[in-house]
């Protein structure tokens, strides 16, 4: 499968008790689906992963299934330090009927680039999906090398895709090139929501982008845009989500840069968050307001 388009990592809604919000997640799974995205990834970063109970994440990925699968792609994380328990998942997931999975490499023990492909190899060989694997050194601490992507995506058909969240074209743009020449349909997503467009310019496939949790149809008119040619007009929406991005370098963090930004233009999403994480403090909601207003996104 080769996965394209706008895939969105869903934030995870919380009640005040911390509890998951069922109905806020119904709704915006059906926002979603109904500004167009292609797919959604549960369990993700954006999602806190890090602070959902195993059974928590099941039971998201089932209610998400239950609300748009088979209409797009749902495609949960299975990301942990324990490469048996990411197996774990995956075939748990498997079983629930999800469309492939994503992970990321270990976020504690800072492994080498031969254990990091024996992890990935494991999971590759007893977890019978797509599998994206999502580079994210900001927060691993490890920078999976494109070689290792290169040889991955040679030995393992179901290695799918690769999400970059990397700040570096370079990267980027070396990864495309060199895996166009050794498997074409293997898909490379950004992770950065103002890289979106210079990744499809690049010869990429789309995005996993956390503001598309906000506005997923200004990500879909981006990508239709540029895959009808329409240069133009994908220029002028890649602005306003340029424009948009800054609510990341406002917020302390990104699940409560999207949280506030869904409350602030009405949407049933609450700001909570679960500890260490907090809400964003007055005058943090006041300026990501006001980028809103000026994009015509909130009154």
């Amino acid at each position: 499968m080769a996965f394209r388009g706008i895939i969105t990592p869903l934030i995870t809604p919380f009640n005040e008790k911390l509890e998951i919000d069922f109905e806020a997640l119904r709704w915006l799974a059906y926002h979603q689906l109904r500004e167009g995205v292609h797919g959604i990834f549960p369990n993700s970063t954006t999602g806190e992963f890090v602070h959902l109970e195993r059974e928590e994440a099941i039971r998201l990925t089932e209610a998400l299934i239950d609300e748009v699968g088979g209409k797009i792609w749902v495609i949960p994380g299975i990301s942990h330090n324990s490469t048996d328990k990411a197996i774990e998942l995956g075939s748990i997931f498997k079983d629930m009927g999800v469309d492939g999975v994503i992970v990321t490499p270990p976020f504690f023990f800072k492994i080498d680039a031969k254990k990091l492909k024996l992890h990935f190899s494991k999971i590759a060989e007893r977890v019978d999906l797509p599998i994206i694997i999502y580079n994210i050194p900001s927060l691993t601490g490890i920078n999976v090398p494109i070689e290792l992507y290169i040889e991955l995506a040679q030995e393992y058909n179901n290695i799918a895709g690769a999400k970059v969240t990397y700040d570096s074209f370079s990267y980027l743009r070396r990864l495309i090139q060199r895996m166009r020449s050794v498997r074409k349909d293997f898909s490379v997503l950004t992770g950065m929501d103002d890289m979106l467009l210079s990744n499809l310019m690049m010869g990429g496939d789309g995005g996993i982008t956390a503001l598309a949790n906000v506005t997923p149809g200004m990500h879909r008119s981006i990508y239709d845009a540029w895959a009808d040619g329409d240069l133009k007009r994908a220029l002028d929406e890649n602005h306003k989500l340029l424009k948009l991005s800054s609510i990341y370098d406002i917020a302390s963090s990104f699940p409560t840069a999207i949280k506030t930004a869904l409350n602030v233009m009405g949407a049933p999403v609450k700001p909570y968050v679960r500890p260490p994480l907090t809400e964003e403090p007055d005058s943090v909601v006041a300026a990501i307001t006001e980028v809103l207003r000026e994009l015509g996104l909130c009154d």
